[in-house]
């Protein structure tokens, strides 16, 4: 992994309550996923209007989430991502706002799914072999765990759009979820 820029790690309320705004939290998800993009183009990705949207491209932008970048042909300038992944640190005190973004993230989530789900039979057959839904359920230590979400991270981050310079021309923008926790239906000692 070296060489590859780090997540942006917030541990700042106000910025997590700018995460927290299902549009907002759109538009970073949005120009990560395919990099640099005018207003217009991300309102018409997120529905919304290009002037609404500019005006929440302005408020990440106070926060350090989005800039803006030089337009390829002098006119409307586009706007990027200013971080290639986002992550929480663990100060108790700011719970509440970093649950608020995690519900804003699983919304976002179901819905890129649910748009995906409604279209996949319109997608070409390679796509629609290539997609998966698989979950597991399984047995570690908490010290397996890290490692494992480590491992996978190692796997997929060289991969991440904002910061993958050898894509072939044919590559597409692809949404890639992870969540692992203890499930706490499950909690006691397994019959053997």
């Amino acid at each position: 992994m070296t060489g590859l820029p780090p997540r942006k790690r917030i541990e700042d309320v106000e910025l997590m309550r700018a995460l927290a705004h299902p549009l907002r939290a759109a538009l970073v998800d949005h120009l990560m996923a395919v990099g640099p993009r005018t207003a217009s183009e991300c309102a018409t990705a997120v529905g919304s209007s290009a002037s609404n949207i500019s005006w929440h491209l302005r408020q990440l932008a106070q926060h350090g989430l989005v800039e803006r970048v030089e337009a390829e042909d002098g006119r409307e300038r586009p706007w990027r991502a200013c971080q290639v992944g986002i992550e929480f640190g663990n100060d108790p005190e700011l719970r509440g706002a970093q649950l608020a973004v995690v519900g804003t993230t699983l919304a976002r989530e179901r819905e890129l799914t649910e748009r995906y789900l409604d279209a996949a039979d319109r997608l070409e057959k390679e796509w629609q072999d290539s997609s998966g839904f698989t979950t597991y359920s399984l047995r570690v230590t908490a010290a397996e765990l890290d490692k494992l979400i480590e491992g996978i991270d190692a796997l997929v981050r060289p991969y991440v759009g904002a910061i993958r310079e050898d894509a072939p021309e044919e590559a597409r923008p692809v949404h890639l979820g992870l969540r692992a926790f203890l499930r706490l239906d499950a909690e006691g000692k397994p019959s053997r």
